[in-house]
C-alpha cells in the first residue's frame, strides 16, 4: 500500500532531487549526449539514476528515464515501482511516459516542458489517459530555467560546430 504522505508534493525535496537529476543531465552534456537526466526516488533515497546514452549505446531507447527505471526495478527486485517518484529534467516523450505508466510510478516531477515531444501535457497526456490502467500525478516546472538552459546551451553549441 503506498505511503500517501511521502508521495505528496514537497517543494523543497522536489528541488533537491531535481538538482540531482540535473547532475545526470550535465553528465550527458559532457558525453556529448542530449542533456537529460533522471532519478527515481523511493523513501527519500535514490534507487535509480540515468542520463541519455543513445549515442554511446547506439540504442534509440537509451533515454534517461528508461535507464533510471531499469536501475530502480533492479534495486526493488520488481518492475512495479509503486511508492516511487521519477524526477527528470525534461518532460518525458511518449515512449518514456508509457514506460512510467507500465512501471506504476506513483508520481512524476519534471523540469522543462517539451513542446515537440512531451507526453505529459505538452503534446499528449499519456500520464492521465483514462483508457490506461494507471495514472500518474505530475508536477512540472521544477528548476525549469536551469533544465531548459542546459538544453539550450547544448543545441547552441551544436549549431556552432
Amino acid at each position: 500500500m503506498p505511503d500517501e504522505i511521502s508521495l505528496l508534493p514537497n517543494p523543497d525535496q522536489d528541488v533537491q532531487f531535481m538538482r540531482l537529476a540535473l547532475r545526470e543531465a550535465e553528465a550527458a552534456f559532457e558525453e556529448d549526449e542530449i542533456p537529460v537526466g533522471a532519478v527515481v526516488v523511493w523513501q527519500n533515497q535514490i534507487i535509480g539514476r540515468g542520463h541519455n546514452q543513445r549515442e554511446r549505446l547506439n540504442d534509440p531507447t537509451a533515454h534517461a528515464e528508461m535507464i533510471a527505471l531499469t536501475a530502480a526495478a533492479a534495486h526493488q527486485g520488481t518492475w512495479r515501482l509503486h511508492d516511487c517518484t521519477m524526477f527528470v529534467t525534461l518532460e518525458p516523450c511518449p515512449m518514456c511516459t508509457g514506460a512510467l505508466v507500465l512501471a506504476r510510478i506513483s508520481r512524476l516531477v519534471f523540469g522543462a516542458s517539451d513542446p515537440k515531444a512531451g507526453a505529459c501535457g505538452s503534446l499528449f497526456a499519456i500520464h492521465d489517459d483514462p483508457r490506461l490502467n494507471h495514472r500518474i500525478p505530475v508536477t512540472s516546472g521544477v528548476l525549469e530555467s536551469p533544465c531548459a538552459d542546459l538544453l539550450r546551451d547544448f543545441f547552441a553549441a551544436r549549431r556552432i560546430e
